[in-house]
């Protein structure tokens, strides 16, 4: 019995199953009765679970024609013992039980760590993998170059230099929670790293000080940090009759005060969330004032114009504010005063107004109106049904028929004055085939010496939009255009064998 109680003290000490305890005593046993008896024999070792009685055997298996004397035996020869053995079967002698030697008993010892260091590893991987997205608590054991290792008990936790808050020190024996945010199984060992600068960090501290965030009825939507100096947190309530905002401050802002207080003094911005993108932009820039908010939704921009006095308010200190606004809302924010604003209007009218004049030979009275309308580009007018053109003041079926022929008449000019340059810069037809590429791309692509698919497809997605211009192609479209332009490389390829 003295053998199951050793397991039973190992399982218990070490937190992991007493059946693979004993499976590593079996080890142990098997490898010092491989060492007596000779590494050739199959020989393996059994300990019951009841009695705690080991027994060593060693097995034949039964096979026509015998390849290794010392692991098998032929038919007629296993049939001397046992008269009714088949082929497939073990024949199975017990051999006496071993007196390990110094030698023998420390290689079994070596067998029993590592296996059970083996399983307790594994143990640790399994119970942590599940609780990756977690907050945990721990003490500091060593600090080696600003990457802290923390002992959590029953395992350990790695918290990178990059992962701690600026200005943070920790000395051994310090507390100090974190955020699992992955747990990886290597060859030393599961891998347990955790974060104090994750954004989702800031979220569960606040959904333990805040019992509304944790029931649900308060949810946090987005959260943007610039570590240990500011953070902004979006949050909306499901219940009408509580303010989202009042509840995660608290009390004499008790509970966001407690937060403030784990990130070392870092501000946070408590920003209600809505689902008007312009709405939540504005509040996410508090505690600027906003005067007029322009979106772009095919680019994913936006342009906000503010007060010339609220300008660096707006951007915050080294642009931190319109920075973590930008995080926080998932736009491009790009921050203009009423003067700026007034001037790209007013420069944006006279392009557009030119363009009219000298592509439909109207006068200016014409192209203001146009622009008026609403109208930015030549193709628009070709492609808006006639009756709408004739409905703006002044205009007429006729007037609006002489347009849009006119504006045709343009843009089939320019396609061809544009093509015929696209075949002087020797751009290659394949590459006008690819999905959501224009002629005029292809010329500008052209220009910068790409000129076939190879060409094309060399190019990363951000390169590719800075040669054809960013408002004329999204980064998703870039992307896309530059994969089909590699297309015909894996078409070549031979085709993998069936399996």
């Amino acid at each position: 019995m003295e053998l199951l109680h050793v397991a039973d003290a190992v399982a218990r000490e070490k937190n992991i199953e007493r059946e693979e305890v004993l499976e590593a005593m079996e080890q142990a046993i098997q490898k010092a009765g491989r060492a007596k008896y000779g590494y050739e024999h199959d020989i393996r070792a059994t300990i019951d679970r009841k009695t705690g009685e080991s027994k060593l055997r060693r097995y034949l298996l039964v096979v026509e024609t015998v390849e290794d004397e010392y692991t098998q035996v032929n038919l007629k020869g296993a049939r001397k013992s046992n008269p009714e053995i088949q082929l497939g079967e073990y024949i199975i002698d017990d051999l006496p039980p071993i007196d390990l030697g110094r030698i023998s008993a420390q290689a079994a010892k070596q067998v029993i760590v590592q296996k059970v260091r083996e399983a307790e590893r594994r143990r640790q991987f399994i119970e942590f993998k599940d609780r990756v997205g977690e907050i945990i608590s721990g003490v500091v054991k060593r600090v080696e170059y600003g990457n802290v290792t923390v002992d959590l008990g029953r395992a350990e936790a790695i918290l990178r230099r990059d992962e701690s808050l600026p200005r943070e020190h920790f000395k051994n024996g310090d507390r100090v929670r974190a955020y699992i945010y992955d747990v990886r199984e290597e060859q030393r060992g599961p891998q347990i790293f955790v974060s104090r600068t994750h954004p989702v960090f800031m979220a569960k501290l606040f959904s333990q000080e805040v019992p509304e965030i944790y029931d649900g009825i308060i949810e946090i939507k987005s959260v943007a940090r610039d570590p240990g100096s500011r953070a902004k947190i979006a949050v909306i309530s499901n219940d009408g009759s509580i303010d989202p905002v009042g509840a995660c401050v608290g009390m004499r802002g008790s509970r966001v005060q407690a937060v403030v207080g784990e990130l070392q003094g870092e501000k946070i911005d408590i920003i209600p969330w809505s689902q008007d993108p312009a709405t939540f932009v504005v509040n996410a820039l508090a505690p600027a004032e906003v005067a007029k908010v322009v979106l772009d939704e095919d680019n994913n921009r936006m342009d906000v114009v503010v007060p010339d006095e609220q300008l660096s308010l707006a951007i915050g200190r080294r642009g931190q504010n319109v920075r973590l606004a930008s995080m926080l809302t998932g736009w491009d924010i790009d921050i203009l005063t009423e003067a700026e604003e007034s001037e790209r209007r007013q420069e944006e009218l006279h392009t557009r107004t030119t363009l009219f004049i000298e592509a439909l030979s109207v006068d200016d009275v014409i192209a203001h109106l146009l622009v008026g309308e609403g109208f930015t580009k030549v193709e628009q007018i070709a492609q808006t049904p006639a009756d709408e053109i004739a409905e703006i003041e002044g205009f007429d079926l006729e007037v609006a028929g002489e347009l849009q022929q006119r504006a045709r008449l343009w843009l089939a000019e320019k396609a061809a004055k544009l093509e015929a340059k696209r075949r002087d810069l020797g751009v290659t037809d394949d590459v006008m085939t690819l999905a959501h590429m224009t002629v005029d791309m292809a010329v500008k692509l052209g220009e910068k010496g790409i000129k076939t698919l190879d060409d094309v497809a060399d190019l990363a997605g951000d390169e590719l939009r800075e040669m054809v211009g960013e408002d004329e192609l999204t980064e998703t479209r870039a992307n896309e255009i530059i994969m089909a332009a590699r297309a015909h490389w894996f078409a070549d390829e031979p085709a993998a064998p069936n399996a």
